[in-house]
């Protein structure tokens, strides 16, 4: 089955955006530094200007990323061990995630919303690139 697949299901779609946003807070929450900090003010004001964002955007973005991720899927089960490919190609894996939020983010109406993402995009690569290694177990859970 792939992730494609399993976002077909109404039900699962809304645990794996949720789940999904869980990893995202713990992510964001996790981060230290000056940097960070400037990451967490960002994040606070997109869950601030609208509640429950994070979840339904990642409820609305996951059809996009499931055809970008399931082809990295594929070949890390093919390894024999997902979480090493992931680990270990977690440089391409969220380049081809923020592909996704990049063209997302060139349609948004939010100006404010546009104005943060723009500016937290710099440091997006290295962050998702650290997140990468949990994608896996979130996908092994649902796929």
């Amino acid at each position: 089955m792939t992730l494609v697949e399993v976002l077909q299901d109404e039900d699962r779609r809304k645990a794996v955006a949720k789940d999904g946003a869980l990893i995202v807070d713990e992510e964001v929450a996790a981060k230290k530094g000056i940097r960070a900090a400037a990451l967490k003010a960002g994040y606070r004001t997109v869950k601030a200007i609208k509640p429950g964002i994070i979840e339904h955007s990642m409820y609305l973005l996951l059809p996009r990323f499931a055809p970008a991720i399931d082809p990295h899927w594929d070949k890390a089960v093919a390894t024999g061990d997902p979480h090493r490919y992931f680990r270990d190609r977690a440089d391409d894996i969220a380049e081809s995630l923020l592909q996704v939020t990049d063209e997302r983010a060139q349609k948004a109406d939010n100006k404010v919303m546009l104005r943060v993402y723009k500016g937290l995009r710099g440091q997006a690569k290295k962050y998702t690139t650290e997140s990468v290694p949990r994608l896996s177990g979130l996908i092994e859970k649902y796929v």
